[in-house]
């Protein structure tokens, strides 16, 4: 059988030297701080001629995150959770439901 060497052993594809003179020069960058409702922060890295958005996704929780760290931004569609009956108080006043309850229970005892 035969012994299986090989002339790249040990090393990788697309492995070489990685220094600034094969790669080039960096474009000149700034760190920018983003905190996310949880307190989470983030500093990602931008060109300097970018724009910085206004808001940057959480890398830990994926809630949105923001350049102030006093107000962070909310979540779009985070709504507190309703109960039907929450949904219902939201049609209908108080008035019409005790008007409907009424008239409900009147044709339960037949008196309607």
């Amino acid at each position: 059988m035969a012994q299986g060497r090989s002339g790249i052993r040990g090393s990788r594809i697309g492995s070489g030297p990685m220094g600034e003179a094969e790669r080039g020069d960096l474009a000149p960058r700034k760190a920018v701080s983003f905190w996310c409702g949880n307190g989470h922060h983030t500093q990602p890295s931008f060109a300097i001629e970018a724009e910085v958005p206004e808001t940057w996704d959480c890398p830990r929780c994926g809630l949105p995150a923001g350049q102030d760290r006093d107000d962070v931004p909310v979540a779009p569609g985070s709504a507190r959770y309703m109960t039907h009956l929450g949904y219902v108080r939201q049609r209908r006043s108080q008035e019409d439901g005790e008007i409907l309850l009424n008239e409900a229970l009147a044709r339960l005892r037949g008196t309607l």
